[in-house]
């Protein structure tokens, strides 16, 4: 082995390396987004959970106990109820992740010692929130020697089967990474082969273009919809408790969101090695920042917004809300019109880099 010429390839593949300035900044930028991702973004513990209060006692004591879970900073009650029917309703929504409930009984409750004298009730459909219900039950009241407990009911999930956790979020995470690197090497395939060129000469607009990339795989997509939905029910018997035909709207949106945002990166990228890099470069936010993996409500302030411009964050709200809460997509609304805006932003940015190119 001659270490001049071996010496001379690394050189080579090293000012190669250097001129290749997206590859160069995958391999800086990759460990950087996971060392902050993993150390300030994630937090296993979980603190303002969005909650309510429903006080049927209303007397001192009750109103002292519920200052006192307040304190311990993992509920944040947003909402003071004063029926059930409201509780059902925003736990329904997924504008609540759990509720206090201070029965009528209460003050009797503490004497006799016969039954937890509070319920806190959690939506069953996020797994994070169970284990923060649990560890909420067992927090110590300070100047409360008779509070026995609290007895944590789960909506949704009573059994706590992690299936019905999992299966709707996988239906998002498959999508994702499916949709998004399928598109993202079509138009840098045609730029490879040579087809834009013979594009060029066509009276093919932009927008045709486009969206003649896009619309094969919205197909594919749904029939992947399906075969996750079939395969759940199943092996894990996983619910569709709400409207089928909701569902399938929510995913089709959700579909086309993750379609536009593929042949985005299609138009960044000069090769489809690049494309690809693109792609799986945002697919670990997407995870790790929607809440599928980890608890929403642990991000601190800045990782939640930006998860609040991830697709796959409103999608895990759809899923679960429509399969496990039983929701529709009027109580959900605002997160299909956040992916609507999704779509149609990045659609439009891509045409307008499709029709650069063209020109």
């Amino acid at each position: 082995m001659n270490l001049r010429r071996l010496g001379a390839i690394v050189l080579k593949e090293l000012r190669q390396l250097r001129r290749d300035r997206l590859t160069f900044a995958m391999i800086v930028g990759i460990p950087i987004m996971q060392l902050v991702l993993f150390g300030y973004a994630i937090n296993m513990d979980v603190r303002g959970l969005h909650a309510a209060v429903l006080d049927q006692a209303d007397t001192a004591r009750s109103r002292e106990v519920v200052a006192e879970l307040g304190a311990s900073q993992v509920l944040d009650f947003r909402y003071q109820l004063a029926t059930p029917q409201q509780l059902d309703k925003l736990l329904r929504e997924g504008s609540i992740s759990a509720a206090l409930v201070v029965p009528p009984d209460f003050e009797a409750r503490l004497q006799r010692k016969d039954r937890p004298p509070l319920q806190l009730v959690v939506d069953g459909a996020d797994q994070v929130v169970q284990a923060s219900a649990r560890q909420l039950a067992a927090y110590p009241l300070p100047g409360w020697p008779n509070l026995t407990g609290v007895q944590v009911v789960n909506f949704y999930n009573p059994e706590r089967l992690a299936p019905l956790n999992t299966v709707p979020g996988l239906i998002g995470v498959i999508l994702t990474m499916t949709m998004v690197l399928f598109t993202a090497i079509a138009l840098v395939r045609e730029r490879e082969r040579g087809n834009m060129e013979l594009l060029i000469t066509t009276p093919v607009s932009p927008w045709e273009l486009t969206l003649g990339k896009v619309l094969p795989f919205v197909g594919i997509g749904l029939v992947q919809v399906t075969v996750i939905l079939l395969v759940g029910l199943w092996l894990f018997e996983v619910p569709v408790r709400g409207s089928l035909l909701e569902l399938y709207g929510a995913s089709l949106v959700f579909i086309f969101a993750s379609l536009t945002l593929g042949v985005f990166i299609s138009t960044l990228a000069r090769s489809q090695f690049q494309a690809m890099q693109m792609a799986f470069f945002t697919f670990l936010p997407q995870i790790l920042l929607s809440g599928f993996m980890f608890p929403f409500a642990g991000m601190p302030h800045a990782a939640q917004w930006i998860a609040e411009i991830l697709p796959l964050t409103h999608f895990l709200r759809l899923t679960r809300g429509i399969m496990l809460r039983g929701a529709g997509l009027a109580d959900l609304w605002l997160e299909l019109v956040v992916l609507v805006v999704f779509a149609l932003v990045m659609l439009t940015v891509a045409v307008m880099r499709v029709h650069k190119r063209l020109d």
